[in-house]
C-alpha cells in the first residue's frame, strides 16, 4: 500500500489521480490533498479518501474550509502547509499537480525530504530544472513524469544506453487551432482556444497548447528531465495523439511509446512504477486507426515555440523569464485583457530586456520571475 499525497487536487490531473487510486483501493491510500482555493470540490474528495492531511492554499478559503471538516483533519493554509505535508513520514509518493511556477517550493520540499515524486508540472523544471536535478541527485529523491509526452519518452529510454541517444522526438497534437487560417487568429474567441481536439484540460495549459507554448516548455522539461541538450529534442505534430513521443537512436532505431488519449494511463503507471497493473481503460485498435500522420511545426505561424528553443540555447534565466511572462500573458487573455495573436509578442519584448544570468541559484530564479512578472505587466498597461 502507497500513500500518497496529491498537491493540486481538484485540478484535472487531480481528479484523475484520483480516479486512478479509486479504482486500486488495495494498493494505494491517499494521506493528503491539497488545493488552492476550490473547497467544494476539496470537501467532496475529503469525505470520500479521508485523507489524514489537508492544505488550502488561499486561507480565507481554508478557514471557511476547517469549520466543515472539524479537528479530525489535520489542516494546513497557505505555502508553508504543502511543505509541511511533503515532509511527512508517512508520505511515500507526492503528486505534484499544482500548475505554474508556485509549484517549485513544493517540489524542494519533496525533493529535500527524500520524496519519490509524480511530477504533472512542467513549470517548476522549466525555471529552475538544473537546480530541481542536481538537488533530487544529491537526496536519491526519484522524479517520475506524469505528462503523456515525458511518460513515453522515460519509458522509451528504460534500460537504454542514453549515450547512444540520437535525439527525441516530442509529439504534439498541434492544438486546437492546426488547421485555422492564420487571419482568423486575430480575432480568435477564448471558446475556440479552449476547444482542444484531442485532450481536456484546464485553462491555463488549454492556451498553452493553442500556442505550443506548452510543447516549447515541454522542450525545456525534457532538457532537464534527461540531461540533454535542446539540438537533440525535435518537435513534431502529430495529430492523432496515439504515439506520445518517441527516442532515436545512433543505429536508427526509433522506440516509441503508444496509447489511447487518457491521462489516467501515465497517471497510474507514475503511482504503480514499476509495477504495470490491468485496467479497463480504452486500448488502441490498430484496425480502426485509419492513419498516423506527422508534420514540421510552423515556427511563424506558432512564435512561441521558436521563443522556448531561443530560450533553451540561451540558458541561465532566461527559461524562467519566458515562463513567467508567459504566465502573466495568458492570465491576461483569459480575463480579457489581451488578444490571443499578442502573446508571443509580448513575450518576446520581455526577454528581449532581460539580462541573463548564467548558472542561476535558486535567489536568482525567484528575482528573475519577479522581474519577468513586472516587466510583463508594465508592458501589458502601456499597450492597453
Amino acid at each position: 500500500m502507497k500513500n500518497i499525497a496529491i498537491l493540486g487536487s481538484t485540478g484535472s490531473i487531480g481528479r484523475n489521480t484520483l480516479d486512478v487510486v479509486r479504482h486500486f483501493p488495495g494498493k494505494f491510500k491517499i494521506t493528503a490533498l491539497a488545493a488552492h482555493s476550490n473547497i467544494e470540490v476539496l470537501f467532496k474528495q475529503i469525505k470520500e479518501f479521508h485523507p489524514v492531511f489537508v492544505c488550502v492554499a488561499d486561507k480565507e478559503a481554508g478557514i471557511s474550509l476547517k469549520r466543515r471538516v472539524g479537528s479530525k483533519i489535520k489542516l494546513f493554509t497557505g505555502e508553508s502547509g504543502l511543505g509541511q505535508i511533503v515532509k511527512d513520514k508517512g508520505i511515500d509518493k507526492v503528486v505534484l499537480a499544482i500548475s505554474g511556477a508556485d509549484a517549485l517550493r513544493p517540489l524542494l520540499s519533496a525533493i529535500d525530504s527524500g520524496k519519490e515524486v509524480a511530477l504533472a508540472n512542467k513549470e517548476a523544471l522549466v525555471i529552475a530544472g538544473s537546480i530541481v536535478m542536481s538537488r533530487a541527485f544529491k537526496k536519491k529523491a526519484k522524479i517520475i513524469p506524469i505528462d503523456s509526452e515525458q511518460s513515453a519518452i522515460w519509458q522509451c529510454l528504460a534500460g537504454e544506453d542514453k549515450n547512444a541517444l540520437r535525439v527525441i522526438h516530442l509529439t504534439a497534437s498541434g492544438g486546437p487551432l492546426r488547421e485555422l487560417d492564420k487571419n482568423r487568429l486575430k480575432s480568435i474567441s477564448l471558446k475556440e482556444v479552449m476547444k482542444h481536439p484531442r485532450w481536456k484540460m484546464g485553462k491555463k495549459i488549454s492556451v498553452d497548447s493553442a500556442t505550443l507554448m506548452n510543447k516549447g516548455l515541454e522542450v525545456l522539461e525534457a532538457m532537464y528531465l534527461f540531461g540533454v541538450g535542446p539540438e537533440k529534442i525535435k518537435v513534431v505534430i502529430h495529430p492523432e495523439a496515439i504515439i506520445h513521443s518517441m527516442v532515436e537512436f545512433m543505429d536508427g532505431t526509433i522506440i516509441a511509446q503508444l496509447s489511447a488519449t487518457d491521462m489516467r494511463i501515465p497517471i497510474q503507471y507514475a503511482l504503480s512504477y514499476p509495477e504495470r497493473l490491468a485496467n479497463k481503460l480504452a486500448r488502441v485498435d490498430f484496425y480502426k486507426l485509419q492513419r498516423l500522420s506527422f508534420q514540421e511545426p510552423d515556427l511563424k505561424r506558432f512564435p512561441c515555440l521558436r521563443l522556448a528553443y531561443q530560450a533553451a540555447y540561451d540558458g541561465g534565466t532566461a527559461p524562467c523569464v519566458l515562463n513567467a511572462a508567459n504566465e502573466v500573458c495568458v492570465e491576461e487573455f483569459l480575463r480579457g485583457g489581451i488578444n490571443f495573436i499578442s502573446l508571443p509578442g509580448i513575450i518576446e519584448r520581455v526577454l528581449e530586456r532581460h539580462k541573463n544570468t548564467g548558472k542561476p541559484g535558486i535567489n536568482d530564479i525567484y528575482h528573475a520571475d519577479g522581474w519577468a512578472r513586472q516587466e510583463t505587466k508594465g508592458l501589458i498597461r502601456r499597450m492597453g
